[in-house]
């Protein structure tokens, strides 16, 4: 990647339009998320961002997870050999 400039322009809402070079050589598509960071010396540093969808769970929730874990071993041991190995279906 090489080192890409070109003018743009803030509009009075606030929208920033990053030039099509720009989008295509970073590969940005439309409605992606962008991160922006100011540095000290007054820059602004666009990114491009990933959102990762990060779950957490107290501690009686993994233990209701355990629990339900449990009951499905417990169940899968009363079917018939032949059906607990069959396949789900998709």
């Amino acid at each position: 990647m090489t080192n890409h400039q070109e003018t743009t322009f803030v509009s009075e809402r606030g929208t920033l339009t990053l030039p099509a070079s720009i989008r295509k050589e970073l590969g940005l598509k439309g409605k992606q998320q962008v991160l922006v960071e100011t540095t000290e010396a007054g820059e602004i540093i666009l990114r491009p961002a990933y959102a990762v969808p990060i779950e957490y769970y107290t501690e009686a929730r993994i233990a209701e997870f355990a629990s339900e874990e449990e009951e499905l071993g417990r169940l899968m041991k009363r079917l018939p050999k032949r059906q607990a190995r069959r396949k789900p279906r998709t």
